[in-house]
């Protein structure tokens, strides 16, 4: 009787033990600090961290939904909860240091803008000195090129000023290079006029 009754509560037993349930509650948490986290900025100032956190939040979800497939007493959701542990944890480490990441880049944003206007400034005072030569044309679309840069300055002082640096550093570069391609190409004119008068000067003095 004693064996027979063994044998009878052993299956009990293993559906107790074996029928784990899902972390519904860790999944949860884990969601909410990656949401958090977000919120934050992370995906911005912290970028490749930031990925790896969805992507561990990620594997817990697929881990979840493959225990889920599997016969009650074969589910174990220890993997996903190894998952959803490391998603919160460095979800809560990357709240603490986004904020110094936030103001590096506003740091590179504003130097970025001032970098841009003194190279607007420069393009300014180069078209003023631009030979007008055959092409009117091209020097007024040069000059169309500089007002529309000079006025690009005002959408990055507005991304400054709503806190999204990265826009602004961006914005910042883009109009920092334009910027010294136009004044390159009218220093090259300069270059050009400058060199062809030198030549009348000479033939000049020749005769």
């Amino acid at each position: 009787m004693r064996h027979v009754f063994t044998f009878a509560v052993a299956p009990i037993l293993l559906l107790v033990v074996g029928c784990a349930k899902a972390p519904t509650d860790k999944l949860a948490a884990a969601e909410q600090a990656v949401t958090e986290a977000r919120t934050a900025g992370a995906a911005d100032y912290m970028a490749e961290d930031f990925a790896k956190i969805e992507g561990m939040l990620a594997n817990a979800k697929t881990e979840i939904a493959q225990q889920n497939d599997k016969v009650a007493v074969l589910r174990d959701y220890e993997k996903a909860e190894q998952f959803l542990v490391a998603a919160q944890t460095e979800s809560a480490r990357v709240m603490g240091e986004v904020g110094k990441k936030k103001e590096e880049m506003k740091a590179a944003a504003i130097q970025a803008h001032r970098d841009a206007q003194a190279a607007v400034k420069t393009a300014q005072q180069l078209v003023a000195k631009a030979p007008v030569g055959k092409d009117r044309a091209a020097l007024e679309a040069i000059k169309a090129d500089v007002r529309g840069l000079n006025a690009s300055l005002t959408e990055v002082a507005a991304a400054l000023e709503a806190g999204d640096y990265k826009a602004a550093q961006s914005k910042a570069k883009a109009i920092q290079d334009k910027s010294h391609s136009v004044s390159a190409e009218i220093q090259s004119a300069l270059a050009k006029t400058g060199a062809a008068k030198g030549q009348k000067s000479a033939l000049a003095k020749k005769k």
